[in-house]
């Protein structure tokens, strides 16, 4: 019972890492007034990037860094339509969904000899037990409850994003701007620079999302790797009411989810209806909260300078 438990626990927290990593920065883009739903775009390339740069380097980490990095090209784009150009935030979003998947994909067929995939990567992110430098040889408990310390990683994200927003100077000029921009504006900030701020740490954690994904979870980069996962971690900013931790609980919900169709995978259950687990809960969250979450007054709206 108790390896099951601990198995469970585990799963759990691997699929909940690239959640959390995506759900943090659909948090502090919408905090500063900025709608991105192009996360899933972003993932995509980052997942693509990072294990791409991880494969050659044989270094996971700085395949992880490259992820983020990946994310951040595309949330310039999307930050130069919003902000910028003042354009719709919301089709700028789809926009960069197919961006990133289909960039991904051509990257891939270009630099892998047209394969549909990457190469695994031959190193991947270590376990935390492993880091900690502890044996797991002679103990089931240990091996059932190894971590990925991206975990930690995504973790400690929650942490410094619910810092910064409730505990800093920074972080109540960022609500303002998700809030009340023309106030902001009043009091001497710069709604365009700390939006793009928040855009591009969005795009940076969203890469690193797709890239926990693809040097954590599996091994390789394919047109499949992302497939929703960027839509649950807004469901969970949303489930979350835009919260940090808030939507890290609504992640690990989701997680849950999604370790039951790994856990019930030899069950009587047919594999497509295990696979509709986390989305069907994504719409029944959806359904039962969304109306009770209250989004930042500005988030999606573009500001022009001097508007009340």
């Amino acid at each position: 019972m108790l390896l099951t438990v601990l198995l469970t626990l585990s799963i759990t927290l691997m699929y909940s890492a690239p959640l959390i990593f995506a759900a943090m920065g659909g948090v502090i883009t919408q905090r500063a007034g900025v709608d991105n739903i192009g996360i899933e775009g972003m993932m995509a390339f980052g997942a693509f990037a990072g294990t791409t740069i991880g494969y050659f380097t044989g270094n996971p980490w700085i395949g992880l860094l490259a992820s983020g990095l990946a994310g951040v090209l595309l949330a310039l784009i999307h930050g130069l339509v919003s902000i910028t150009l003042k354009g719709n935030q919301t089709i700028s979003g789809i926009a960069i969904n197919f961006i990133g998947l289909a960039l991904g994909i051509f990257l891939t067929r270009q630099i892998f000899d047209g394969a549909s995939q990457t190469n695994s990567v031959t190193k991947k992110i270590p376990k935390l037990f492993d880091v900690l430098g502890l044996d797991k040889r002679d103990s089931a408990a240990l091996q059932s409850g190894d971590i990925d310390f991206t975990v930690i990683l995504a973790l400690l994200v929650v942490f410094l994003l619910w810092f910064i927003l409730y505990k800093t100077t920074l972080g109540l000029r960022i609500r303002a701007c998700g809030d009340h921009p023309a106030a902001a504006d009043t009091l001497g900030v710069n709604v365009t620079h700390l939006r793009y701020a928040c855009v591009m740490a969005s795009g940076f954690l969203a890469g690193v999302g797709g890239g926990a994904m693809t040097l954590a979870v599996i091994s390789n980069f394919t047109p499949t790797v992302i497939s929703g996962q960027g839509f649950i971690a807004l469901a969970a900013v949303i489930f979350g009411n835009w919260k940090p931790i808030g939507a890290a609980l609504a992640c690990l919900l989701f997680g849950f989810a999604q370790a039951l169709t790994v856990l019930l995978s030899n069950s009587f259950l047919p594999s497509s209806i295990l696979a509709m687990i986390p989305y069907a809960l994504t719409l029944i969250v959806l359904v039962l909260f969304v109306g009770r979450a209250e989004p930042p007054r500005a988030v999606g709206q573009p500001y022009f300078k001097g508007q009340a």
